[in-house]
């Protein structure tokens, strides 16, 4: 039975409705995993892409996506979590600069796990894909897949589906990366998959603009899905303003309230410096830590349990 946790929604909004490389061995490792929970709240990040430094041994594609020198790294990456008290990581495929070859997002979350766990991005029209997820998460510490339409510019794509398959026998989490368009073939697969946990990755997109309207209708009606979760990423990405980005801050409430704070994550968009420069990691977080107007339970949801339990759950 879903918990249910009480979020504050200020009336007038609610109303309105609106590496193996040197990279990754140069850090230092500890004893355990990510699985072993603190005793006090924590803060879990279930959004960063990550890029290495060495790119003979991690070969980027030919017009890769770059962060700014210096940034994205797993080195920045840590000093950014110690410095905002982030204790775990969800690191996600970063398909802009590696594509499908997801190499370093899976050797740095089977060298880290004391605070790390990957998601991989693969090609739904390669047959081989779904043993290739099968592997990754057997070996590498990886708990989720990141999920995009096929060739076909479908979701419910006989290959996508085949992906999806393999990701529930597995028990891991499914992201879905996709736009507004995709919200029927969303709940077609999930109705298909009932025992498979999904995360709808930066609510279908949520910008401020004319699709904000119809954006927000369908992730609210996502919502629905009893094991679908909103991955609250969108603010700093979905307008150009800086902390706190409140022109979304109504959208965000109304989100948190239909799937309930027991369904919602937070994740930083890092490298901010390339996804959302006009806004810090520290200053992402502290939108869901201090400026929207949430409980204390809910913040907590949000900011971490929610997260413990999709990720870094003791695997059976």
């Amino acid at each position: 039975m879903r918990q249910t946790m009480t979020v504050f929604l200020p009336r007038r909004r609610f109303l309105h409705g609106v590496s193996a490389g040197m990279a990754i061995a140069s850090l230092p490792r500890k004893s355990g995993t990510a699985s072993q929970a603190a005793a006090e709240p924590m803060i879990i990040d279930c959004h960063a892409h990550i890029y290495g430094t060495d790119e003979k041994r991690y070969p980027t594609i030919e017009k890769p996506y770059r962060p700014p020198p210096g940034k994205g790294t797993l080195r920045h990456l840590r000093a950014e979590m110690k410095a905002a008290g982030v204790r775990y990581v969800t690191a996600i495929q970063t398909s802009t600069y590696y594509r499908w070859d997801n190499r370093f997002t899976s050797d740095s979350s089977r060298l880290n796990p004391d605070y790390m766990v990957g998601v991989v991005t693969l090609d739904p029209d390669d047959p081989k894909s779904p043993e290739k997820l099968k592997q990754h998460v057997l070996m590498n510490n990886v708990r989720g897949m990141r999920s995009i339409p096929a060739k076909s510019g479908r979701l419910d794509d006989p290959g996508v589906a085949r992906l999806w398959k393999m990701a529930e026998s597995l028990g891991i989490v499914i992201n879905v990366l996709a736009g507004r368009q995709y919200r029927t073939q969303i709940e077609a697969l999930a109705a298909r998959h009932p025992q498979l946990r999904i995360v709808i990755d930066h609510c279908l997109n949520l910008q401020v603009g004319p699709t904000l309207e119809p954006t927000l209708t369908d992730i609210v009606a996502l919502a629905k899905l009893p094991r679908a979760h909103a991955k609250l990423t969108f603010l700093p990405t979905g307008t150009k303003a800086p902390y706190p980005c409140r022109a979304l801050h109504a959208a965000c409430l109304q989100v948190i309230g239909a799937f309930g704070p027991d369904r919602c994550v937070w994740g930083s968009d890092f490298p901010c410096e390339l996804w959302c420069p006009q806004i810090s990691y520290a200053d992402h977080l502290r939108i869901f830590s201090e400026s929207l107007e949430l409980e204390a339970e809910a913040r907590r949801a949000i900011l971490g349990e929610t997260a413990y339990g999709l990720w870094f759950q003791p695997r059976k």
